[in-house]
Formats: C-alpha cells, structure tokens, sequence
C-alpha cells in the first residue's frame, strides 16, 4: 500500500502488531481455513503478524504474501522462519499495482490494511479481480469509534480522536470496520457476511488486560503523541491525562470493550 502508515515502522510498532495477533488469534481467525492445495492472496501482510497463524492454520495452503514496505517483509520473512513455516512466498508489492494476473488465486485475506488506504474500494476491486469466480475474499477491520470503558474519560476519548483525525489527515479511516459491507457490496462481491469480533475485557481476563488494553490498543494511542501535539490536535497534558485513564481502565474495576468486523465475500 502506497499510503502512509500512521503508526509508523519503528521496532515498538512490530511489538505492538504482534502482541495484537497473538491476544486475537480466536477472535480473529477460529473460523479462517483454507482446503489443502488452495493457493491465498495476504495483501498488505506487514511484520507477518497474521501470516504465521494463516499458514499455521492452513498448512497445506500455499500463501502469497504481499507488502511495499522492505523492512516490513525482512520481519515477516523471520517471523515465519522461527514458525517453521514452509508454505508461504514473501513479496514486495504495492496494492495497486500488484504483478498477478486475472484470477491466479483461490481467495484473498486482507486484515487491518483497509484503514490506511485513501481508496479502500479501488483496492477490494483489484481484489476481486485476482480472485478467481467463486473464490473468497476475508477481510478484517478495526473501528475506533466502537471504544468504550469503566471508568469514563473525557481525556481518554480526546486522545483516541487524535488517533481517528491523524489517519484522516493520511487519507485512511480508523471507523472502517462500520463500512465494510457497503464496501465490498460496491467492489462486486457476492453473498457479503460481515460479523462484529468484541473485545471485552475485565480484570477476570488477565491475558486480555495485558495483551489487549495494555499492549494494543493503549500502545497504539501512546505511539501517536507527538504528531497529535505537534499538529495541534490537542494539549500535552490533556492527552497524557487521556493515556493514563486509559491504563486505569486495566485496574481491578476497569472494564474496556473494542469491536472488530470480519467480512466475507464471494468473488465474481
């Protein structure tokens, strides 16, 4: 993808992504597998942090792993070699001018991409045209407006709109998740199934507090403050007020809720 990456490439940004793949593996990718021999289009695969667990899921599927980023694809290329994974190709690409032919695979999996993109529906119509008739595509997207959380924060949801504005400004859209259907409706798909993915998370889930709140969503908002002050966006001290209340909601009586958008659809 050709657009720029809001959340940056710097090494805490490849934790982050691979702390969210590993906290979201079920809720994510229980119900994604492909048939033995099938051949899978990953667009936009990044660090590789969904990659290890397609092709771990589906090993006898053959992935294609596509991503414009160089330093991107060098992690994603040592993260499957530590899986021990022998079924994907690693290739740099850009998503609109990706080098396949018309129909060369059996489905497509795109996941946390649509967001940065400026012409997300340009780009599921590549999709569909590289997708074989009666393939599948899936696709996976986030929407930051659907955060809510105990306690409450003015500060806290001052700092995540900071987060919303940015990637507007950088021409993506963090409420994607909420368009996915009209989306792949407009791009030609068939038989469209969008399902919301909740996160709920209290202290009676641990591995969520840490994992989710904590390392994921919390790290995303403290990884934009200083373009977010220095776009004038918002104060210092209110953001790091909303930052902090967002680590109070991983206290014993906190509660945070995120809901992600898994949509399906059949390529003509």
């Amino acid at each position: 993808m050709s657009e720029p990456y809001v959340h940056g490439h710097h090494p805490q940004e490849h934790e982050r992504l691979q702390d969210q793949a590993g906290t979201l593996v079920d809720l994510l990718h229980s119900d994604t597998a492909y048939p033995a021999g099938s051949t899978v289009l990953e667009a936009g695969c990044g660090v590789g942090a969904q990659t290890v667990t397609l092709a771990q899921r589906s090993p006898e599927a053959r992935f294609t792993s596509v991503d414009v980023c160089a330093d991107s694809l060098v992690q994603a290329e040592r993260a499957a070699a530590r899986a021990g994974l022998t079924n994907v190709a690693f290739q740099q690409a850009d998503i609109f001018a990706l080098p396949f032919e018309t129909g060369s695979f059996d489905h497509a999996f795109v996941c946390f991409v649509l967001e940065h993109l400026s012409r997300p529906g340009e780009a599921l119509a590549i999709f569909n045209r590289l997708v074989r008739p009666g393939g599948t595509i899936t696709v996976i997207e986030g929407d930051h407006g659907s955060t809510y959380f105990h306690p409450d924060s003015p500060a806290a949801h001052a700092a995540i709109q900071c987060q919303i504005e940015l990637q507007r400004e950088a021409g993506g859209d963090s409420l994607i998740g909420r368009r996915l259907y009209p989306l792949m409706v407009e791009a030609g798909f068939d038989s469209v199934r969008v399902s919301p993915r909740m996160v709920y998370v209290d202290s009676s889930r641990p591995h969520l507090v840490d994992g989710f709140t904590r390392k994921t969503f919390t790290a995303m908002i403290e990884g934009i403050r200083e373009p977010a002050i220095a776009s004038g966006l918002i104060e210092p001290e209110r953001f790091d007020a909303g930052v902090r209340d967002l680590h109070r909601t991983t206290e014993p009586d906190g509660v945070f809720c995120y809901t992600f958008f898994k949509a399906v659809g059949t390529c003509r």
